[in-house]
C-alpha cells in the first residue's frame, strides 16, 4: 500500500520577485515544497555552481510555485526572474512532435506516411529503412542510429538543415531499422523540414502560429539568432578546468526542430497546463485533445528495471516525450541540453502536476535532481536528497577526468618524439560523414582545422604511441585523445573523438 506524506493547507501566499506573489492560494502542498524547497534550491545552485535557475510548479491547473534564483550574468546584479529566457534544448522536440501530430489531425500530413512521400530524394544507407521510414519513426528515435550518432558533424556547424538531412544518408547505422532506440537529433530536423512540404510554411513559423500564439507563449523564441538580440536572457556557462566560463550562444538553428527554442518559466507553465489538461486552458480547448494524447502514446521501448521494490519499472518513449512509471503513476518527461543550458520538463496527468526547471550552466545534474525531488514530494514518497547523491557521483567523475588529463599532461611534458616528422602528419583527411579536416603545422605544433566548423581549431600535443591530446577551441567539444594510424612509415589516417555531451561515436578519417 502506498503511503502518503502529510499535506499542509496553510500556504496562502509566498512572495516572489519583490511584488509578485504566488498565484495559487489555499492549495495543499507537501511539506518539502511548502517549507523546504527554497532552501533546497539555494543550496543546490551553490553546490553545483549554477549562475542562474528558474523553476515553476503547476498543480491542479494552478501555478503553485514560480521563482527565479541567481543571476543572468556572473559579476552583475541582474537577477533571474520568472520571465528570464533560457534555451530549452531538446524540450523543443515535444513542440515539433505536437505540430506534426496537429497536421496529422488536420489531414495535412500523416504520422504513418512514408517519409519519401514528402521527400522522394531522401535516403538512408539501409535500403529497407529508406523505403519504409515513417514520419512517426522520426519522432520516437527508432531509425537505427545510435544515440547522438552524427551530431558532431552538425552541432554548431555551418551546415544547413538540407545538409544535415543529406548527411543522414551517409551514416552507417549501428542498429537495424526499428530494432533499437537511439536518440537522433537529425531525425527531428527531417520531421521539421517535412512541414513546409505539407503546408508551405516553415517549421518555426508553424510552431509559433499553431502552438505558441494560441497558448499565449509570447516570450518564447524559435531560433538561436532571436535569443542573441533578446532582452532579459540568461547567458550560458560551463565548467571548464573547474572554472565557470561564459560561452557564446551556440548556433544550432540548422538543428532547429530538435533543440533551438528558448523560453521562460512563465511561458512554460502554459505549455505544462496544455500537456496536463490535454490541450485545454481555462475551460477552452486551445490545442486538440487527440494531439496531446497521441504524443503521450508509447512508440519505443528503452528498457525495464526489474529490481525488487523499484519505484520505476519501465522506460518508454512517445513522440518527443519520455514515458515512465513512478510509484504506480504514469509520468512524462524530457530534458534539454545546449551549450551552457540544461532544462527539465515533467508532468503527471493523474496528479495534475507539472514541473519545469531552466538553468544556465551545462555541467550539473541538479536540474533533474530538483525535478525528481518535487515529483516524489507530490507522490508522497520519502525525501531522497538526489542532489547530494548526484553531486558525489559528479565529483567522482570529475576526479577521474582530472586524473586522466593529468596523466596526459605528464606524457606531454616528457617531450617524447613522434615516430615520424611532424610534416608527415600534415595534410587533408576525409571522413565519409563529416567531410574533410586539415592538419596544419603552426609554431612547431599540429592543429586540426574543420571544414564544417571553420571557427574551431583542435590543438594537438603529442603524448606517445602516435597519440595526441586534442584540445578543442570550442570547450564544449572537450579535450580528447586523437590517435593517428601509420603504415609503412606513412600516416594513413586518424581516429577523432569529441566530448560525450556532443557524440559518443568516434570518427575515422583517412589521409588523402
Amino acid at each position: 500500500m502506498k503511503k502518503k506524506m502529510p499535506f499542509f493547507v496553510f500556504l496562502l501566499f509566498v512572495q516572489l520577485f519583490g511584488n509578485t506573489s504566488l498565484m495559487a492560494q489555499q492549495t495543499k502542498l507537501p511539506d518539502f515544497v511548502a517549507n523546504k524547497l527554497d532552501a533546497y534550491i539555494q543550496k543546490g545552485i551553490k553546490d553545483w555552481r549554477i549562475p542562474g535557475l528558474a523553476v515553476a510548479i503547476v498543480k491542479d491547473d494552478k501555478v503553485v510555485f514560480m521563482k527565479g534564483y541567481g543571476v543572468k550574468k556572473l559579476g552583475t546584479q541582474e537577477k533571474v526572474d520568472e520571465n528570464t529566457l533560457f534555451m530549452i534544448g531538446s524540450n523543443t522536440k515535444a513542440f515539433t512532435a505536437s505540430l506534426i501530430t496537429l497536421l496529422h489531425a488536420q489531414n495535412k500530413l500523416k504520422l504513418h506516411d512514408k517519409v519519401q512521400k514528402w521527400m522522394p530524394t531522401f535516403k538512408l544507407k539501409d535500403p529497407l529503412a529508406t523505403k519504409e521510414l515513417l514520419v512517426e519513426d522520426l519522432l520516437c528515435h527508432r531509425i537505427g542510429f545510435a544515440t547522438f550518432q552524427g551530431d558532431f558533424t552538425y552541432w554548431g556547424s555551418n551546415l544547413t538543415r538540407a545538409d544535415v538531412i543529406k548527411k543522414m544518408g551517409l551514416i552507417t547505422p549501428k542498429f537495424g531499422f526499428r530494432r533499437r532506440w537511439g536518440y537522433c537529433n537529425a531525425a527531428f530536423v527531417l520531421a521539421g523540414e517535412l512541414v513546409p512540404k505539407a503546408i508551405n510554411q516553415s517549421w518555426e513559423e508553424s510552431v509559433k502560429e499553431k502552438i505558441l500564439t494560441p497558448l499565449k507563449m509570447n516570450r518564447t523564441l524559435m531560433l538561436c539568432g532571436e535569443l542573441e538580440n533578446a532582452s532579459n536572457k540568461a547567458l550560458p556557462y560551463s565548467l571548464i578546468n573547474d572554472r565557470l566560463q561564459l560561452l557564446p550562444i551556440t548556433q544550432i538553428d540548422n538543428l532547429g526542430p530538435a533543440g533551438s527554442m528558448s523560453s521562460s518559466v512563465t511561458d512554460m507553465v502554459k505549455w505544462l497546463r496544455a500537456l496536463i489538461n490535454t490541450g485545454k486552458i481555462d475551460g477552452k480547448q486551445v490545442l486538440p485533445r487527440g494531439v496531446m494524447y497521441t504524443i503521450r502514446r508509447p512508440y519505443s521501448m528503452l528498457g525495464m528495471n526489474l529490481r525488487d521494490k523499484a519505484k520505476t519499472h519501465f522506460y518508454l518513449y512517445g513522440l518527443g516525450l519520455g514515458i515512465n512509471d513512478r510509484d504506480g503513476k504514469l509520468y512524462f518527461s524530457h530534458t534539454g541540453g545546449v551549450d551552457g543550458y540544461l532544462s527539465s520538463v515533467m508532468f503527471i496527468p493523474e496528479e495534475k502536476l507539472g514541473v519545469v526547471v531552466l538553468t544556465n550552466q551545462d555541467q550539473h545534474n541538479f536540474y533533474q535532481n530538483l525535478t525528481d525531488e518535487i515529483r516524489d514530494a507530490f507522490l508522497g514518497l520519502p525525501f531522497q536528497d538526489f542532489s547530494s547523491k548526484g553531486l558525489k557521483r559528479f565529483k567522482r567523475n570529475q576526479t577521474n577526468i582530472k586524473t586522466k588529463r593529468k596523466k596526459w599532461a605528464e606524457k606531454i611534458a616528457q617531450n617524447n618524439k613522434t615516430s615520424l616528422p611532424l610534416k608527415a602528419f600534415v595534410g587533408t583527411y576525409r571522413n565519409e560523414v563529416y567531410g574533410t579536416i586539415d592538419i596544419k603545422k603552426r609554431k612547431g605544433k599540429l592543429q586540426i582545422h574543420f571544414s564544417n566548423h571553420p571557427d574551431m581549431i583542435g590543438y594537438l600535443d603529442y603524448m606517445e604511441n602516435n597519440e595526441f591530446r586534442c584540445t578543442f577551441s570550442n570547450p564544449t567539444m572537450g579535450i580528447e585523445k586523437t590517435v593517428f594510424k601509420i603504415k609503412e612509415d606513412k600516416v594513413t589516417g586518424l581516429t577523432l573523438r569529441v566530448a560525450d555531451f556532443i557524440e559518443y561515436t568516434p570518427y575515422e578519417f583517412v589521409k588523402k
